[in-house]
């Protein structure tokens, strides 16, 4: 017995298995509706997208009415494949805009993070001119600081007068500046360690947060149409159309 010998009713109860096993979609069945008339026959049977519909929108199952339980005529009802196209175009819609959605915030987090790393690099350059700027002072105040000590040793009037003329000028009391000089450089190389490591942190953060909004923008079927569309010929894509 070959296939065509078989009736109907196996051949729409086979489809209908398939259908409520996970083995049958509904691409599946559209490809199978264009394969002969007898399939394409078969194909719309009510019973069938029924039950693609229970498996696919389980949550947007209408609820069986009893027409017994009232005196008006039940409503004319939607065949399955009918209501099956509109829940599927709802549901692409409702997938569309959460892609969207997806987007927007991935790109809300590269703007974020990058933001971030404008602020860390301002940062580490105010911590750097204030390190810079202690870091001379400290030079001067040690200049002062031997100068003073070397007031106390015999030495020619030019210098001696040179190394007086730094030890008046200086107008704070050298010891003590010189140990808060030193715990400031000290405080600044902390906070520039610490801001650099933020810094490359927040550059990671940026290169994941990147490729989660390529993954976000990345869609399967429009990439590779616009790839093949654009790198084509012209006289190839014509006859292609």
């Amino acid at each position: 017995m070959s296939a065509s010998d078989l009736p109907d009713e196996l051949w729409a109860r086979v489809l209908e298995l398939g259908a409520a096993s996970s083995a049958l979609g509904f691409r599946d069945l559209c490809s199978i509706a264009i394969a002969s008339r007898r399939l394409g026959r078969l194909s719309v049977y009510p019973a069938l997208w029924s039950k693609l519909l229970s498996r696919d929108f389980p949550s947007q199952s209408e609820p069986s009415t009893s027409s017994a339980s009232t005196s008006q005529p039940p409503p004319q009802r939607l065949h399955p494949k009918s209501l099956y196209k509109t829940k599927f175009e709802r549901h692409k819609v409702r997938m569309a805009e959460a892609r969207r959605r997806a987007v927007f915030e991935a790109e809300a987090r590269v703007l974020a993070s990058r933001r971030r790393l404008v602020e860390l690099e301002e940062s580490i350059r105010e911590e750097g001119e204030r390190m810079k700027t202690a870091a001379q002072e400290l030079d001067n105040l040690e200049r002062v600081r031997r100068a003073s000590v070397a007031l106390n040793v015999w030495q020619p009037q030019v210098v001696r007068g040179r190394q007086k003329q730094l030890v008046q000028q200086c107008t704070v009391p050298v010891d003590s500046r010189l140990s808060d000089l030193n715990m400031e450089l000290k405080v600044c190389k902390q906070q520039i360690a610490t801001y650099k490591n933020a810094y490359s942190k927040e550059k990671h953060k940026l290169n994941d947060c990147e490729e989660a909004l390529k993954r976000a923008k990345y869609h399967p079927l429009q990439d590779s149409h616009t790839s093949g569309t654009i790198n084509e010929p012209r006289a190839k894509r014509k006859k292609l159309k």
